[in-house]
């Protein structure tokens, strides 16, 4: 069922949203990219009248919004939503019509079979549930959810079927949402989801950067490319005048690692060899581009390319190097190592590489209780973050200290009925409902998950997937993160989140 405020009335492939306004009309608007719904307005104040008697929403499901007196709201295609009826008529701001038979409110006039385009609904939302992985039963009208999220986050960007993370504020395809994306619709569509690494390839840059983000106009590769309202928000969270050098912008490198994940599932070794050298020039670019000590570690140039936007670790101006980005790069050495051998190559080099990085990373930033975030021009940065976690993910810790991680991670700091929080419980800047700076966000929880596995830890590894999916399925809706003292919505967190969609659903099909 969809509450037409959290959950709009849309289709797959539509950029059309139908929401209920706060004086119990409709309102229907144009999901693009950064630009606000209430700036793309196609109809507002939408109503039925039969008579003088208004006909109310009895419910909205996924293929139709059905109204008292047997009128229904339904897509003719991605563009064209229609009302049918008859006998009664569609009011709205500036117009109205009579609705006999199968009327275009939005999208061009036709002539339409009223019946036929309610089939033909039903039957693509049929096929598409029918596809969606296997879950617990106590799961499932969670997992519903976060399969139709999916679907409807779908549309046309630059002429290929994108998911994009939201239809509220997040129209484009991210570059990190697109590798978590993958991971949920590998299970259903393996092709759909390698397609979404293939557009972000097709976009990279000759030097090898992956772009933050590919959207109607183009991509998102480096300053020069955001929009204003972004340097303003940029300029206010580090302090100071915007950013006014060129500064390439990406996302944290996890690209090999969904193509794997991908492969484990439905292995394509043509694919593998398709991606192989982009991966490799996406490796090779962060240290040859992003490394400007030259310390053989990685650091964010921009608070955007870390995915982090207002995380406490930016507070000291706009490059750092927290744990996470090189841990992924080590990651990233083993998954290439992994394509290589696949691909009848050999993988020692990418495995020597992987531990020499991890080897640097415990001999430079581990101090004996914790991997530190260098912040550039500040020294450390005091705040915890469960970034200091993300090594596990190499699975190349020393014993004891993967050991240390998980006390931490286990320990009152992060660990609650609703963990991780995204600063710790005790640290002062704690704020449950500012984003990355508190609230619970999935991917943080699916990548440590993953780490806690590949580290030795599967108990505890078994205890957050089961905490998180509790969380998400007593909270209220998919959500971009949530409150981890209520388990709720947090702060101003987007609904009809695509990556925490996709990895409830595969956490949820890995607890069956």
């Amino acid at each position: 069922m969809l509450d037409l405020r959290e959950r709009p009335f849309t289709e797959r492939g539509s950029r059309l949203l139908v929401m209920a306004a706060d004086d119990g009309s409709l309102r229907v608007a144009r999901a693009l990219y950064e630009t606000r719904l209430d700036d793309t307005t196609v109809r507002t104040g939408l109503r039925f009248y039969a008579g003088a008697r208004e006909l109310r929403v009895r419910r909205a499901l996924p293929d139709r919004v059905e109204f008292d007196g047997d009128v229904t709201l339904a897509f003719a295609g991605p563009d064209t939503l229609v009302a049918i009826g008859e006998g009664v008529r569609a009011v709205w701001d500036g117009g109205e019509a009579s609705v006999d038979g199968c009327v275009t409110l939005a999208g061009e006039p036709a002539l339409l079979d009223g019946a036929k385009v309610l089939a033909q609904a039903a039957e693509r939302w049929a096929a598409w549930f029918a596809r969606m992985p296997a879950v617990p039963a106590e799961l499932r009208e969670r997992a519903e959810q976060a399969w139709w999220t999916l679907a409807v986050n779908l549309v046309d960007i630059q002429g290929r079927e994108s998911l994009i993370p939201s239809k509220y504020g997040y129209v484009g395809l991210w570059n990190w949402d697109s590798y978590f994306h993958a991971i949920a619709l590998r299970h259903a569509d393996p092709a759909l989801a390698r397609e979404q690494i293939r557009i972000l390839l097709d976009n990279q840059r000759p030097d090898g950067l992956i772009p933050d983000v590919v959207h109607d106009h183009g991509v998102l590769a480096e300053t020069t490319d955001l929009p204003r309202s972004d340097l303003a928000r940029l300029a206010q969270h580090v302090g100071g005048e915007p950013i006014r050098h060129v500064v390439p912008v990406t996302k944290p490198p996890l690209t090999a690692w969904a193509v794997w994940k991908i492969h484990e599932v439905d292995p394509d070794p043509a694919f593998l060899a398709e991606v192989y050298e982009p991966l490799v020039r996406s490796q090779e670019w962060w240290f040859t581009h992003s490394d400007p000590d030259g310390d053989g570690l990685a650091e964010y140039l921009h608070p955007y390319s870390s995915g982090l936007d207002d995380s406490p670790i930016w507070d000291h101006g706009p490059r750092a190097e927290p744990p996470d980005l090189n841990s992924y790069l080590a990651l990233q050495y083993d998954r290439l190592g992994d394509i290589a051998a696949a691909l009848g190559a050999d993988d020692g080099e990418w495995r020597a590489r992987a531990q020499a990085l991890v080897d640097r990373m415990v001999e430079r930033r581990w101090n004996g209780h914790r991997f530190v975030t260098k912040v550039a021009g500040a020294g450390e940065a005091d705040v915890r973050t469960p970034l200091d976690l993300m090594p596990l993910l190499t699975g190349r810790l020393p014993a004891e200290i993967a050991d240390r991680l998980v006390q931490d991670l286990t320990s009152p700091a992060f660990w609650a009925e609703r963990p991780v929080p995204t600063v710790a419980f005790d640290d002062p800047r704690f704020d449950p409902d500012a984003m990355w700076r508190g609230p619970v966000w999935l991917n943080v929880n699916y990548l440590l998950i993953d780490g806690l596995r590949r580290s030795g830890h599967p108990e505890v590894a078994g205890e957050l997937a089961a905490r998180t999916l509790a969380m998400v399925r007593d909270g209220g809706g998919l959500y971009e993160y949530w409150n981890p003292l209520t388990g709720r919505r947090a702060g101003r967190a987007t609904s009809g989140f695509g990556w925490s969609s996709a990895l409830f659903i595969d956490l949820a099909h890995a607890a069956l």
